[in-house]
């Protein structure tokens, strides 16, 4: 039942996660019995319009929500998840573009790396966190009702998600960038003595051979598996391994590839000598000087393939399919009629 599905699921945004699946699991039976009494009543099954009447007399999601949270003072537990969420992407819109600056002030130019002051950081937060604070115990304290929590509608509720279905779309994208990838790739740094690159000659160090090889094996495999997703865009616990080993072979790859100082030397007809070579070990300085910021965003990647192996596997422990399912709420009986 997709009305259902979609109520359960935006309740389940607001629970509390220690306790989200315990409360569901409740709130979807109970339901799901009061749809069953109600379709052995008519002797059929419910329409839409009549399902949509049931839910709306438990409540709005939120509503229904604020009554397992725990009680709230300065701000209601009808209000709170609201609040909570909105101060998370305030500051988060807030500390993310100042660090991305700070750090692109670090990568050009070292000079200015005091852009960033903690200081200045703690007084912008703090500004947001009081503010949204203030308006939200405004809204608490002077009883102004929320017009979205009275005119809500089961039908207008966003469609059940499915976390483990892989989009087509990305999976063909992700096959076309890998192609692209390989055929520039080794059309340009082909293992040669002197790679001829728009005019510049790089000289880089013996070992440049295992790289190339490497980074085009791994592209390869990455289009395989972005192949098998195309035909089965579903998630499964085997090809969410493969993606894991594939990340973190690439991730240390290319942070060996940043620390390794390949490039020898640079020359062109228009460089003179000494600036080639301060060229050089100035792009091998920003390539070293990039392996922290590299370690940290290769960690995160490996952080959310990490996750969508445990949550696979979850679902296998828990009994559960990978794929479309299609649940039916009619009765045995209510089919035989």
């Amino acid at each position: 039942m997709e009305l259902l599905d979609r109520y359960l699921q935006a309740i389940e945004f607001w629970l509390p996660k220690r306790q989200r699946q315990d409360i569901i699991a409740e709130l979807s039976e109970d339901l799901r019995s009061q749809i069953e009494e109600k379709q052995t009543e008519l002797g059929r099954k419910l329409e839409d319009a009549e399902v949509e009447a049931i839910l709306k007399r438990c409540g709005s999601p939120l509503a229904v929500a604020s009554r397992y949270r725990p009680q709230q003072y300065l701000i209601g537990p009808t209000l709170f998840p609201i609040y909570r969420f909105v101060l998370a992407v305030l500051l988060i819109g807030c500390v993310v573009p100042r660090f991305l600056i700070w750090l692109a002030f670090l990568l050009a130019d070292p000079a200015h790396r005091g852009y960033l002051h903690m200081e200045n950081v703690w007084v912008t937060v703090l500004y947001f966190a009081f503010f949204t604070t203030l308006a939200f115990a405004i809204v608490e304290r002077s009883g102004v009702k929320l017009q979205g929590l009275d005119t809500w509608s089961p039908r207008k509720l966003p469609p059940v998600r499915d976390r483990n279905r892989i989009p087509r779309s990305g999976s063909m994208l992700e096959i076309a960038a890998g192609v692209v990838f390989n055929v520039w790739f080794a059309g340009i740094f082909w293992p040669r003595p002197v790679i001829d690159l728009y005019g510049a000659q790089l000289t880089l160090v013996p070992v440049w051979r295992i790289f190339f090889w490497s980074f085009l094996f791994l592209a390869s495999a990455n289009i395989a598996i972005a192949g098998v997703n195309l035909f089965r865009p579903y998630w499964t616990p085997r090809r969410a391994s493969l993606r894991l080993v594939a990340d973190g072979l690439g991730a240390g790859l290319f942070c060996w590839l940043l620390k390794a100082q390949v490039l020898i030397g640079i020359s062109a007809s228009s460089l003179p000598a000494p600036k080639a070579i301060e060229l050089t070990n100035l792009i091998n300085l920003w390539m070293a000087r990039t392996l922290p910021w590299a370690i940290v965003t290769m960690l995160v990647i490996l952080s959310f393939d990490v996750y969508r192996i445990m949550r696979l596997r979850c679902v296998h422990l828990h009994g559960g399919s990978i794929g479309p399912a299609v649940k039916d709420l009619s009765s045995p009986m209510v089919n035989g009629n």
